[in-house]
């Protein structure tokens, strides 16, 4: 029965609601509740002696994707915070509202809310797998059984820190060789579609046999001249495709 009701209320979606009002010394109070709804929120003030006169549901909308290394980032101030002795719940509530990403503190809240509802913080990151994977949540699970959790967060953050790193590595070496290529194909394409044709009209007047290297290029050349829009579209194609994995993998890091 116990753990039935335990499950309802984790099933039960909770929302952050600020509010101002009046307690019974006739003072204006503000503050935020957790709750499932506004009514809720009300009566539980209520029954504090608090007459409620503005509430308005909080939100945290908008806001570009969760990114690998805002992950890094949270891990990194998580342990910072749990070696200083702040609290759990206390941690994941500055770290939401000091991010300037709405997704990524809205994340925050909802792995809060989970933990506040009893669940463990490596079973609130079970829920979330598309930004803590298994090896995360296991190591997360080993820390919080071991007493260790803050020492194993700074070595996660350690870990994804060095990856980071790597991958920033990476891409800077791939910039080079990237560039050199794509001011090549310019400048073979402008050869083919300008420079040739117009050595072809002087070849023409020759009246003399070609080498066969000669005539290789210019056939190339009238190739190219009568199906650029081909080659352009597999051009584009693949400038496309390299662009998209290039913003996963920006996103993801």
């Amino acid at each position: 029965m116990a753990t039935a009701t335990a499950q309802s209320r984790r099933d039960v979606k909770e929302y952050t609601f600020l509010w101002e009002g009046i307690d019974r010394n006739n003072r204006q109070v503000r503050g935020e509740s957790r709750a499932a709804s506004e009514t809720v929120v009300t009566t539980n003030l209520r029954r504090q002696g608090v007459r409620i006169v503005k509430i308005k549901r909080q939100t945290f909308r908008g806001g570009k994707s969760v990114s690998d290394k805002d992950i890094t980032f949270f891990t990194r101030q998580l342990a910072t915070m749990l070696k200083a002795g702040v609290p759990l719940l206390q941690s994941f509530e500055i770290i939401a509202r000091g991010h300037s990403n709405p997704r990524f503190s809205r994340l925050m809240m909802d792995i809060k809310s989970q933990i506040e509802t009893g669940s463990s913080m490596s079973q609130a990151f079970r829920q979330q797998p598309k930004y803590f994977d298994a090896l995360f949540c296991n190591l997360v699970e080993a820390g919080e059984t071991s007493g260790m959790l803050d020492a194993i967060l700074d070595r996660i953050a350690t870990y994804k820190e060095k990856i980071l790193a790597l991958k920033s590595k990476i891409k800077s070496a791939l910039f080079y060789p990237i560039s050199v290529i794509t001011v090549a194909i310019v400048v073979m394409w402008i050869i083919m579609v300008w420079v040739i044709p117009s050595f072809k009209k002087v070849f023409a007047n020759f009246g003399a046999a070609l080498p066969a290297p000669t005539l290789i290029v210019m056939a190339l050349s009238d190739f190219v001249v009568q199906w650029w829009w081909l080659i352009a579209t597999v051009i584009a194609a693949t400038i496309f495709g390299f662009a998209f994995m290039l913003s996963r993998s920006s996103a993801r890091s």
